[in-house]
């Protein structure tokens, strides 16, 4: 992780990606497995589908479990698999490397891998949020099977980096159960220190937009942030969970400094814009005693 000193920047503002985009990394060039093979691979995560595109070029696929309701058709979400081309982290600037805190091996992942495979969904913003995460986690399970070699997986909506061996383990666990992957997997949560502050901190998370839900944010001090970060994921669980039912204002529990969850003290939740780029909506969450900045 780099220690350089970073400046906000809030002429970025997030470019809403209604897509689930994710690369898959690897060391040596990949090619498409073959056909029967990514037809069975595919078919035991995600049930009924029709590989409706298979060629050097890459694969297409109809999830047909899934029905996305348009104005003038019921059609299955797809998802893409694209061909095998160079990997150039370089472009991975160091202020997004600095938040690569679930792979601890990020300076090899991105100095030894050289080539990607882009997979993403299509149509598939018409689902609800759970069904949708749950589908594209399906996918994602499949993918790291049925590439075995991939080392890591780069989620271009959330700017995170986590491990395939990881995915891989977890399939078929309790330890990960089916409705937190997304939030486990996909959703990137980040800590920044304020330099020139008495120890402020920021907590966030990015990737939720995807599904149309809000990220979070925690701006605070004299508490440990790991306490923080298993607050704003147990949070983001609980709106996916519950297709946000926050409301501005709403009071939400909060964590006392032992890191326990304390019903007897709620935290005020507020819709405000984030402090930290991508400029975003967010649900930002007053902490109490704990606050810092100005509310």
């Amino acid at each position: 992780m780099s220690n350089k000193t970073f400046k906000q920047d809030l002429s970025n503002k997030e470019d809403p990606k209604i897509i689930f985009m994710v690369k898959l990394l690897f060391k040596e060039h990949a090619e498409i497995p073959e056909k029967n093979r990514m037809e069975k691979k595919l078919k035991e995560h995600l049930g009924n589908i029709d590989l409706f595109w298979h060629d050097e070029k890459g694969a297409g696929v109809s999830a047909k479990d899934h029905i996305c309701h348009f104005k003038d058709a019921d059609v299955p979400p797809q998802f893409m698999i694209a061909a095998c081309t160079e990997f150039d982290s370089s472009k991975i600037d160091d202020f997004h490397r600095s938040q690569f805190w679930d792979c601890n091996e990020s300076d090899r992942i991105l100095s030894e891998c050289k080539y990607q495979i882009i997979a993403t969904d299509m149509l598939a913003a018409a689902l609800e949020p759970l069904e949708r995460a749950n589908m594209d986690m399906d996918f994602l399970e499949a993918l790291v099977e049925l590439f075995p070699e991939c080392e890591a997986l780069y989620f271009i909506n959330s700017e995170k980096l986590y491990l395939a061996d990881e995915i891989r383990m977890n399939i078929g666990k309790d330890d990960v159960p089916r409705n937190s992957r997304y939030i486990k997997y996909a959703v990137n949560v980040r800590f920044f220190n304020i330099e020139g502050t008495e120890g402020d901190m920021i907590v966030d998370t990015m990737g939720m937009s995807t599904l149309f839900l809000p990220d979070l944010q925690y701006h605070y001090h004299d508490i440990d942030p790991n306490h923080v970060v298993y607050h704003a994921k147990c949070t983001a669980s609980y709106i996916l969970d519950n297709n946000n039912p926050i409301k501005e204002g709403d009071p939400i529990d909060s964590i006392n400094r032992d890191g326990n969850f304390d019903q007897k003290v709620m935290w005020k939740c507020s819709y405000e814009s984030s402090l930290i780029q991508p400029v975003r909506e967010v649900i930002d969450i007053c902490m109490n005693e704990y606050a810092a900045g100005q509310r």
